[in-house]
């Protein structure tokens, strides 16, 4: 299975599955990646993936996350998942037996990552493989499991609809955000009334649909501008009719503005090169 690190060592690459230990961990770097997409899979071990520079998003059945900079995102054992990168992009990547590890969250999310959980990340990407199972290892990996179990949700985590007609939409939306078109006409191109659409949307989200859009809004943004774009730009890709009025919106969901968002996520970001 193809994983982001050096390409030289691609050949080296080993089924985490396969080996017999609590936690197997990998550093990626990839200084350019042509819009990799990764299909559906699962790993018997449960999975954190660490974002230092970049952003990658993965979908799971029922949502679809974005992982930023300094933050991770969570998959358990089992859970099939598809993830897309493109770009720039550094970090980590641990996989952990779910009958030996911490007591972890049983869905997906994006989470938090403490400087503590980062640095033990790092430690334990720089043990061997097969490493020797030593009390201060194991101290070490208890340590990295307490954290991971502490760490907060973020809220970088976009319903997906089953519905078909509803995902047709959305896949419209996701492919052209600028068309800030209303509900009704929406509603129209699915042929549905407004009224059916939005229930739909609830029933099959939880969000209403204005609630949906922007959520998604917010999500394009923070993967745009970790690859590089302005803020100006984001906010005309997102059909908004100025940056202030951008600005407001993500600052509205995410408690920040876009700018020291982002600043937040890259200072200290380089430890390690990787």
């Amino acid at each position: 299975m193809p994983i982001w690190t050096e390409p030289s060592k691609v050949k080296d690459w080993i089924e985490p599955d396969d080996v017999p230990r609590r936690i197997v961990t990998y550093g990626y770097l990839a200084e350019r990646l042509d819009d990799i997409d990764l299909a559906f899979h699962s790993h018997v071990k449960s999975q954190i993936m660490l974002v230092q520079r970049g952003t990658l998003s993965c979908e799971v059945d029922g949502g679809l996350w974005i992982v930023p900079p300094r933050s991770a995102f969570w998959i358990p054992g089992g859970a099939r998942h598809a993830i897309r990168a493109s770009g720039e992009l550094q970090g980590y990547n641990a996989f952990i037996d779910p009958a030996v590890g911490p007591a972890s969250p049983r869905s997906c999310r994006a989470i938090a990552v403490t400087p503590l959980l980062r640095e033990l990340l790092i430690r334990a990407a720089e043990l061997p493989l097969y490493y020797e199972t030593s009390d201060t290892t194991m101290r070490m990996l208890d340590v990295l499991f307490d954290e991971l179990a502490a760490a907060k949700t973020e809220d970088l985590h976009l319903p997906m609809p089953d519905d078909s007609r509803l995902r047709r939409i959305v896949d419209r939306m996701i492919e052209a955000p600028a068309e800030q078109e209303k509900l009704a006409v929406w509603a129209s191109r699915a042929g549905l009334s407004a009224r059916t659409l939005s229930r739909l949307i609830v029933r099959e989200t939880g969000m209403s649909f204005d609630r949906w859009r922007q959520q998604l809004c917010v999500m394009l943004a923070v993967k745009w501008l970790a690859g590089g774009a302005t803020i100006q730009q984001v906010a005309d890709d997102l059909g908004y009719e100025s940056v202030p009025s951008f600005v407001t919106m993500f600052r509205k969901v995410l408690g920040t503005p876009p700018g020291r968002y982002m600043a937040q996520r890259y200072s200290g970001a380089d430890r390690s090169g990787g």
